[in-house]
């Protein structure tokens, strides 16, 4: 066999038809087969410089997890992942990898980069797959640490302590681990078994989950540390605060925050036809926003039978600031995209139920702080979208419980938590990481303020003792 492919194109991810996935909550994706992944995985140049592992937040050796796959050798590819990733099935599912690794990629000079998130996600599977003895508790070196979260910074910064011998308990505000990546990412995305196996790989070398625990009421940080003998503190709590528009009419009856929307579906499963989570079944549906919350949002909707789902986006579809890959899901599933408008108005009728999005036209002027060209108004171009609901997804900002209930606990004017580049905070001891810090980001972002948190925590107690 060939030892390298020189296609220039990588191997199409095999997926379910849009017309038959829009109707349910199975993952789209369905992954790569071992022999695809081997010709996948030929096309690596195996670069000496290694300018993928630049890319890559968490620093995973990308060359060496890829040449194993080329050689079929599967479960030495997977524990090349394992010792930077904690979370690699979830990693190469949601991770935007053409704007990182692959965005390095030689490849992808003259022609398309190696499919190199594809690839992370047969390996992590089909590490799933073929069980191998479980892994070995490390010993421990006596020094407890408290994670404030489970989401992906809290996981990383969990397992990565939890290899060097401490004692780590993660408390989780919901009744079920893993943050985000429960709450927030769709079943059609991101499947819950995934994530709970993830979950359960950390528990089999030590780490201890308490859920139901809110930090901040349940406890405080301060009883954390003193009384309950944890030595450091890392707080990946996340930004699940909801932001609006402050236009007329979004209190009605029908108007959703795209996390309240999110949750009810993917959380608590709303979708099945036996859960007692209730949800509307709307008809016609507004999706507010162009990240990849709007998206998942106008998906689930499709698929909890919506007949008209809409992205309504100020900009173009250049700024769409969710995933390339995302945007041609929700294209090919029928969800309808008004761009250049913006909202103005909920219309609602004499029981505030809503009836209507009154919007105007936009267009595009000068570059704004981001970079991005500013969307202005034209005048006198307002008009009306039929809609019976409306789900906003604007972004998020950190929840202010811990702020009121942690003196000292310095945070910027939306809430993120103040912190350097190591995750330290203002306060001894106390180190945060993720979208807590950065406000709402990606997956992989907050996995490597997790590792680096961990990093500077393990330092932080070396030097103490």
């Amino acid at each position: 066999m060939p030892k390298f492919n020189m296609d220039p194109k990588k191997h199409p991810m095999p997926s379910q038809d849009p017309l038959v996935r829009n109707k349910n909550f199975k993952e789209v994706a369905l992954g790569y087969d071992e022999a695809t992944a081997v010709d996948e995985a030929k096309r690596c140049l195996n670069c000496k410089n290694k300018p993928c592992v630049t890319g890559c937040p968490v620093a995973v050796d990308i060359p060496s997890f890829v040449a194993l796959v080329a050689e079929g050798r599967f479960e030495e590819a997977y524990q090349v992942i394992a010792r930077t990733s904690s979370l690699p099935a979830v990693c190469g599912r949601v991770c935007p990898q053409e704007t990182q690794c692959e965005g390095k990629c030689t490849r992808g000079i003259k022609g398309e980069p190696v499919g190199i998130g594809r690839l992370e996600r047969f390996v992590a599977d089909w590490h799933m797959a073929h069980p191998v003895e479980a892994p070995v508790c490390p010993v421990r070196n006596g020094h407890r640490v408290a994670i404030v979260g489970s989401g992906p910074a809290g996981l990383t910064c969990a397992g990565d302590l939890a290899k060097l011998g401490y004692e780590v308990t993660v408390f989780e505000a919901l009744h079920v681990a893993g943050g985000v990546l429960v709450y927030g990412i769709p079943e059609f995305r991101l499947p819950k078994a995934i994530v709970q196996k993830e979950v359960d790989g950390l528990k089999a070398i030590g780490v201890t989950f308490e859920t139901d625990s809110v930090i901040g009421r349940v406890l405080t940080i301060d009883e954390l540390k003193n009384e309950y003998g944890f030595e450091a503190v890392f707080l990946g709590t996340g930004a699940g605060l909801p932001r609006f528009m402050g236009i007329k009419g979004e209190g009605a009856k029908g108007v959703f925050s795209a996390n309240e929307y999110l949750t009810r579906t993917n959380l608590m499963k709303a979708y099945e036809a036996d859960s007692e989570t209730p949800i509307l079944h709307a008809k016609k549906i507004a999706v507010v926003g162009g990240g990849n919350v709007a998206m998942d949002a106008a998906r689930c909707a499709k698929r909890l039978g919506a007949e008209t789902v809409y992205i309504v986006y100020r900009r173009s579809e250049a700024e769409l600031p969710a995933r390339r890959e995302e945007v041609e899901h929700a294209k090919e599933e029928e969800i309808i995209f008004r761009l250049l408008t913006n909202p103005v108005e909920i219309l609602t009728d004499s029981e505030d139920n809503v009836v209507g999005l009154k919007c105007i036209r936009m267009e595009l002027g000068e570059p704004d702080a981001s970079g991005r060209r500013r969307p202005v108004e034209i005048p006198g171009s307002e008009f009306d979208i039929d809609v019976d609901c409306v789900i906003m997804a604007l972004g998020t900002s950190p929840n202010p419980l811990l702020k009121k209930t942690t003196p000292g606990l310095e945070t910027q004017k939306r809430g993120e938590i103040v912190a350097d580049e190591t995750g330290k905070t203002s306060l001894d001891g106390v180190y945060a990481g993720g979208d807590a810090v950065t406000g709402a980001a990606t997956v992989i972002l907050a996995m490597g303020a997790g590792k680096t948190a961990a990093k500077a925590i393990d330092a932080y107690i070396r030097g103490k003792n």
